[in-house]
């Protein structure tokens, strides 16, 4: 796998990980732009934003017009609020990864890449449910046509929550879905990001019910609803 590193330092320095992957990898500044062609040389872009949060999102930004290569985040845990779905990045990578995360989760980024590409992947239609409108496919999210701005997890959150709608889930259940089993911190990160949706759905916070012994529902109130 060739790999482009969009980094101010060392990429194995940023990603300690990498050393021991057989990857091809190139490391082109954050402050240079680097033109699609280029780009599409290269499996997959690594947008390193442990240094420079505002430059790294400023590059994920300005591929996102013409370059088609996927491309992966590398930041630090106390950034990843900051992420959001409009910065267009297929995963993030915190730098302790450990080489079997960074293949595994660099594998997929190029496979599903390749799987969109060939028409073989899953279509990516908007999901309804309540008013609530998630639209995997240019990452956004509405609630009665007004649009929220949602961090990457309270997105991968609020989608997973919106396609199973009626049904209720323990806080282990959800952390595994949407954080991954690979995932060390505790339930407590759930709570932490439920909270939040509640407060940028605003007047529909409702939505998402605390089932008390269990853990938690979206609109179960609107079984009914179906996909968009």
């Amino acid at each position: 796998m060739q790999l482009l590193c969009l980094t101010d330092a060392d990429p194995i320095e940023a990603l300690p990980g990498l050393e021991l992957l057989p990857l091809e990898i190139r490391a082109s500044p954050l402050s240079v732009r680097v033109p699609a062609g280029a780009a599409a040389r290269f499996d997959l872009l690594l947008v390193d934003a442990t240094s420079d949060v505002r430059r790294a999102r400023m590059a994920c930004l300005d591929l996102l017009d013409d370059c088609p290569t996927p491309r992966v985040l590398l930041c630090t845990e106390s950034a990843l609020a900051a992420v959001t779905p409009a910065w267009g990045t297929s995963d993030v990578l915190l730098p302790a990864a450990s080489p079997a995360e960074i293949d595994m989760r660099l594998r997929l980024a190029v496979a599903s890449k390749v799987a969109h590409d060939s028409g073989t992947g899953s279509p990516s239609s908007p999901v309804s449910a309540a008013g609530v409108v998630v639209d995997e496919s240019n990452f956004t999210a509405r609630v009665h046509d007004r649009t929220l701005d949602l961090t990457y997890k309270e997105f991968e959150l609020l989608s997973f929550l919106t396609r199973n709608h009626g049904r209720v889930f323990t806080r282990e259940q959800l952390l595994s879905e949407v954080w991954g089993t690979d995932y060390y911190g505790g339930t407590r990160t759930v709570d932490v990001h439920v909270r939040r949706l509640r407060a940028k759905l605003g007047d529909q916070e409702a939505l998402i019910s605390t089932v008390r012994g269990v853990g938690y529902g979206f609109a179960r109130g609107h079984v009914e609803e179906t996909d968009a």
